[in-house]
Order: C-alpha cells, then structure tokens, then sequence
C-alpha cells in the first residue's frame, strides 16, 4: 500500500495544503486621530487588509460637546472629521463604499444632501439616510462609513 505524500508551499498571505489555500488572517490597525472631543471607549477606525471600518462621529464644534448654529455646519463638521480620519489611513473620501447617515430629523434630508456631495471627486458610495431619534449632546447628524482602499 502507497501513501501520497502531502504538500505545503508557502506564499504571500497564504498556505498551500494540497489543492486548498489557507489565507492568513490580515492584520488590524486601529486608528485614533488626536484631539477627540468625546473621550469613549472605541477607534476612530479599524483598517482590515485594505477595508478601513469607520466609527459614528457626530458634527461638534472642535474642542467641545456643542452642535453648531445651522444643520448645514454641522454637516460639514461631520464629514470633516471623516477626512481626517480617512488621511490617517492614507485614504479619502472617494475610497468610501458604504455609509450610513443618522439624522434626529429627517426633515433635513435635503440640507445634508446640499453639502454631502461636495466631499466626493468620483461615484458616491452607497448610503442609508435613517431617522434615528435623539441623538448625543443634540446632534442632528451621525455618519459612520465603510472605506476600500482604491
């Protein structure tokens, strides 16, 4: 009676056992970017392979736990704070795939869309725009968002 001999290779990420690959897991990076208002327990963002996964951040003024005057400043705190934490990750906003928008008043559906586009060079990403209630420190809007590095 023969035995066939097994054969492992190894390459890259992964592990050849025969016919099967067995990846490696990619490694995580989490990202903290300085300065946060709202000390919590939780990463700005988490980058998986080249998936960056991007926490909730609400639109305060910087240095503080206040909203902005107007809807549409808060908007443009909000993704503002997401291109920063996008550069921390070498990416940008075009390298966003997925976001959701939660808003304490839908009403304002139409103000967000004034400013949201302006952020983006290429496609937009997919997107849910959700009504959420209450919102912390009276937000009106919260982002979190999915990112694939180009």
């Amino acid at each position: 009676m023969r035995r066939a001999a097994g054969l492992v290779v190894v390459f890259g990420l992964g592990v050849a056992i025969g016919s099967a690959v067995v990846k490696a897991a990619p490694t995580r990076k989490h990202i903290n970017t300085p300065g946060r208002t709202v000390q919590a327990p939780f990463s700005d963002a988490v980058l998986v392979g080249d998936t960056l996964y991007l926490a909730g951040r609400i639109g305060l003024k910087p240095g503080t736990r206040e909203v902005p005057a107007t809807a549409e400043e808060e908007a443009k705190l909000v993704l503002d704070q997401f291109k920063t934490v996008l550069a921390a990750a070498d990416m940008t906003m075009d390298d966003l795939v997925s976001v959701q928008v939660f808003c304490s008043d839908v009403s304002l559906f139409d103000t967000w869309n004034k400013v949201y586009p302006t952020y983006f060079t290429k496609e937009l990403p997919a997107r849910a725009f959700i009504g959420s209630g209450p919102l912390l420190f009276g937000a009106r809007f919260e982002m979190q968002a999915i990112a694939v590095r180009r």
